[in-house]
C-alpha cells in the first residue's frame, strides 16, 4: 500500500486514522491508491503487528439498563477465547470515542452510535471489524444487529388498542434520533406507533412526548402530556427507563408500556409490560461476528432478533 502510493507507512497511518499533520495532496494520493487496490487490513496484518485481544463495546449511554443486557451477552460469545470486552461510554461525541478505540486500543468494536454517519462507519469499518448495533442499516463493510423494531413496536400498539385505549400517547427521544429514514429504533418505534394510530383512524390523537435533548429523564415530558387538555390513556414508551420515568409521573392513572424488557420491568413493584427483543442474544451475536471477522469473514452479516410482547400489570385494563 505505502509503496503503491509513493508516501511512508507512516503516512497511510495516519490518513486511515484521519490524524492530524497530513497535507491534502498525501491524502488525495493515498485515499486514490487505497480505492483502486480496494484496500483493507487483512487478519494476517492485524497479527502481524500483535492482537490486542480486546472488543470494544462502545454505548451512548453508561446507565442506559439495556446495555447490560448487551454486555452480559458478549461476554457470554467470547468465554473461553482469549478476548474480553472493554466498556467505552461515549461521554462525549461517539466519533471520538470510536476514534480512539480504533486507534489501535481493540481488534473489533461494537457500536452502539444511532446518529453515526454511515458513510463515516464503512470508513471506520476499513480499519477495523465493526458491528452496529441496533440500528436499521445495509451496509457493505460492517455488520448489523437490531430487534425487530417492527414487530415489536406494533404489538405493543395493538395490545393498547384492543384495550380499548384511544388517546395513547408515545414517549421518545428528542428529535435527531427519531428522523424519519434514519434506520434508528426509535426512528422505526415512532414510525409504527404513527402507523398503527392511523390505521385505528385515530390520527387526530397523536401525542408525542420527547425527553431532554441532554439525555436527562422523562419524568417532565410525561407530566407534560397527562397535562394537556385531553390527556392520553396510555403511553408506550420508546424504552424501559422512559417507562419507569413516566410511571413516576402518573402512577397508575395512565396505562404504561415499555421496551426492551429489562430486569427493572420484571420487578414486582413495577411490574410493566414491556418488549423483549433477546438483548442478552443480540449482545451474543454482535462479539460471534467480530470472531467470525477475525477468522477471515469479508462479507456483511445483518441479524434480527425476534420480539416478544411481556403483558404486565402496567397496561392493566
Amino acid at each position: 500500500m505505502a509503496e503503491a502510493a509513493g508516501v511512508s507507512r507512516a503516512a497511510v497511518s495516519k490518513v486511515l486514522r484521519n490524524a492530524y499533520g497530513v497535507s491534502p495532496g498525501m491524502r488525495q494520493r493515498v485515499e486514490s491508491t487505497i480505492e483502486q487496490l480496494g484496500y483493507r487490513p487483512s487478519v494476517a496484518a492485524r497479527a502481524l503487528r500483535g492482537s490486542s485481544y480486546r472488543l470494544g463495546l462502545e454505548i451512548p449511554h453508561i446507565d442506559a439498563r439495556f446495555m447490560t443486557q448487551i454486555l452480559k451477552g458478549a461476554k457470554r460469545a467470547v468465554a473461553g477465547t482469549p478476548y474480553q470486552i472493554i466498556l467505552a461510554p461515549a461521554d462525549g461525541p461517539e466519533y471520538d470515542t470510536l476514534e480512539s478505540l480504533a486507534d489501535g486500543l481493540v481488534d473489533g468494536i461494537i457500536a452502539v452510535s444511532p446518529l453515526v454517519d454511515q458513510a463515516w462507519l464503512e470508513d471506520l469499518a476499513r480499519r477495523v471489524p465493526v458491528v452496529m448495533l441496533g440500528r436499521h442499516d445495509t451496509p457493505a463493510g460492517y455488520d448489523t444487529v437490531t430487534g425487530d423494531d417492527h414487530a415489536g413496536a406494533r404489538a405493543v400498539m395493538e395490545h393498547l388498542l384492543s384495550l380499548g385505549h384511544r388517546r395513547i400517547a408515545h414517549l421518545t427521544e428528542p428529535e435527531n434520533v427519531t428522523i424519519p429514514g434514519s434506520g434508528t429504533p426509535h426512528s422505526v418505534r415512532l414510525e409504527v406507533y404513527r402507523a398503527c394510530m392511523a390505521e385505528a383512524g385515530l390520527s387526530g390523537n397523536i401525542q408525542v412526548g420527547r425527553r431532554d435533548v441532554s439525555g436527562g429523564d422523562a419524568v417532565g415530558a410525561a407530566a407534560a402530556l397527562l397535562a394537556l387538555p385531553e390527556p392520553p390513556t396510555a403511553i408506550f414508551a420508546g424504552h424501559d427507563d422512559m417507562a419507569v420515568d413516566a410511571l413516576a409521573a402518573v402512577g397508575r392513572t395512565v396505562a404504561v408500556a415499555g421496551y426492551d424488557d429489562t430486569d427493572l420491568a420484571a420487578h414486582p413493584l413495577i411490574d410493566l409490560t414491556s418488549v423483549d427483543q433477546q438483548g442478552v442474544e443480540m449482545g451474543a451475536q454482535a462479539a460471534t461476528m467480530l470472531l467470525e471477522r477475525f477468522q477471515g469473514r469479508t462479507e456483511p452479516r445483518r441479524y434480527m432478533a425476534a420480539t416478544r410482547l411481556r403483558i404486565r400489570s402496567s397496561t392493566a385494563s
